[in-house]
């Protein structure tokens, strides 16, 4: 008896140790993959024929303000477009219901910090992930050529995703200098072996819809 306990616990004990490699090994290759594609906003301004500013949501407070971490990849992505690195902001993220609304969050804030067309700045209201916003970008907006704005520690799942959809991208990162940043970069190396697998698959994002020209009116995103 005892030496059947002892082998379950080995096998467990190998199995641990196998996928945790795994999870680690994928992960290094997505870091390597992408850390050339990182820019500073001034390498930015300096690409040609980029399509938008993509900036990737997060949370917004119950009186619709963002929160720190939003507002702080918005100032960036405002920095970015201030230096003409592309003409159109796509702000993309989480519209799931109508008390929480992310992305109206997101523009109006654009629109209270210095840019003032609003044609410029369109809204995916149904980018519920890193993966569906990505994909979202090229099948409903058709963005071909983009500068990806969000948390620097979030940036190289983004680069991957695009990548392998098939868009060139380059990111610009907002330091993280929130409490709790051990946790999401331990969230997010689990993030990128869940990306890693839907790259191979491209499944369908929840939604997709009329197609929206990035290069027209950001208006037409106004619901």
């Amino acid at each position: 008896m005892k030496k059947i306990i002892k082998n379950i616990a080995k096998f467990f004990l190998i199995t641990i140790l196998v996928t945790g490699g795994i999870v680690l090994i994928l992960d290094v290759f997505i870091l390597l993959n992408t850390k050339n594609q990182i820019i500073t906003p001034e390498e930015a301004a300096k690409k040609t024929d980029v399509d938008c500013i993509l900036v990737l949501g997060c949370g917004v407070y119950a009186n619709g303000t963002p929160s720190p971490m939003l507002r702080d990849r918005l100032d960036i992505a405002l920095d970015v477009y201030g230096k003409e690195a592309a003409p159109k902001l796509l702000m993309s993220g989480d519209h799931g219901d109508i008390y929480y609304n992310e992305v109206s969050a997101m523009k109006k804030y654009a629109m209270n910090n210095g840019v003032t067309d609003s044609a410029d700045i369109f809204m995916d209201h149904a980018g519920f992930s890193t993966y569906e916003s990505l994909y979202r970008a090229k099948e409903v907006f058709g963005v071909k050529k983009v500068i990806i704005v969000s948390s620097t520690y979030h940036l190289n799942r983004a680069l991957y995703i695009a990548k392998h959809l098939g868009i060139e991208a380059y990111g610009v990162g907002a330091d993280d200098v929130y409490s709790g940043s051990s946790y999401r970069e331990m969230r997010e190396i689990l993030a990128r072996d869940k990306d890693f697998i839907k790259c191979i698959y491209k499944p369908e994002p929840t939604f997709l819809g009329d197609k929206i020209d990035i290069h027209g009116d950001g208006n037409v995103t106004d619901i």
